[in-house]
Order: structure tokens, then sequence, then C-alpha cells
């Protein structure tokens, strides 16, 4: 089932850090090495969650969607309102769902949503070393537009990254 999530006291918090978990694990290493990891992980996800109540559903239009299977959120994406676009963020799958096609169900079950409004466009910013992410995105009818991605959420360009887009009036020609 797809769930639409726009405002903060819609999350459920502890789903939606377990789908993180694994990235924010990471960004305790690498963020705040001097840390014990448990207290560093703790520290990640408040800061996280602060930024998503404070800043990101502050915002109109921004929304996360989330693909739950029997009460379990298996896939998760982050959705900004920019102008004249989409720009999709933090794409997750839990690992024990990985390689199953929730991503690509959920971003499937998303153009829907979004294409019951009309014609869209959603950019994204996909690592190049991320083969994963790269297919699930081409298999969804997303394209390379460009290959140093903008990166809406910080404003600069990122060289690692491919710029990712997907419009809605392509996939009517059939690219999904």
């Amino acid at each position: 089932m797809l769930l639409t999530i726009e405002r903060y006291e819609q999350l459920d918090e502890r789903k939606l850090m377990e789908l993180y978990r694994e990235g924010n694990e990471k960004n305790v290493a690498y963020f705040l090495p001097e840390l014990d990891p448990v207290v560093g992980l703790r520290k990640i996800e408040q800061d996280f969650l602060q930024y998503l109540k404070e800043e990101f559903f502050s915002k109109q239009g921004n929304c996360y969607y989330v693909l739950e299977q029997d009460g379990v959120w298996v896939s998760v994406l982050r959705l900004y309102q920019a102008e004249g676009y989409h720009y999709l963020e933090a794409l997750e799958t839990l690992p024990s769902c990985r390689r199953k096609g929730y991503a690509k169900q959920l971003l499937c079950q998303v153009f829907d949503d979004l294409g019951q409004q009309g014609e869209f466009i959603i950019r994204d910013a996909v690592n190049k070393n991320n083969t994963a992410s790269l297919r699930t995105h081409q298999s969804c009818g997303f394209i390379i537009e460009k290959q140093d991605a903008f990166v809406y959420t910080t404003g600069e360009v990122d060289p690692d990254c491919y710029g990712m887009i997907y419009r809605s009036d392509f996939a009517k020609n059939g690219s999904r």
C-alpha cells in the first residue's frame, strides 16, 4: 500500500529510522567518529528528525512516499517540490527487502499518484557507483540528464552523481 506523508505528525519515526539505519550508521562513522556508535546514531537520528520537522515538512508540497507491506515500511522516498519539477531524494529499501522490486514498485506508484494531477518531472542525483539504484531508476524510465548532478538540497553540483530525470510525458510514449 502506498502511503503519502505530508505532515510530520503522520510520520512513524521508528519505522522511518529503521529504513535509514544503514545510512545513518555510515554517517556516524563519517561525521561523528569520536562518539560511541550508539550515541552517535541517536544524535544523527535526532538531528535528522528535527530537520524533517522544522524544515522539510514546513515547505508546501514536500512529502514522503512509503511502500508498506503487511504493516512494514519496506521502501521510502522523500520528494521536494521545486520550481517546475519534483526532486527525489533518499530512496531506500529495508536491507531484508532488497532485490525484490519494492523500490521500483514504489516509484511506479508515485508516478501514478503524481500523474493524477497531470504531467510532471522528477529529478534525482544518483551516485555513479550505485549500480542497483541506477538500474532501478532506469528501469522505471529515468534517464541520465547530466553527467554531474545538481543537488537541489545543497545547491551544489556533485561530480560523483548522475543527474537523472523522469518526465511523465516521456513515459506516455512507452519508457515504462
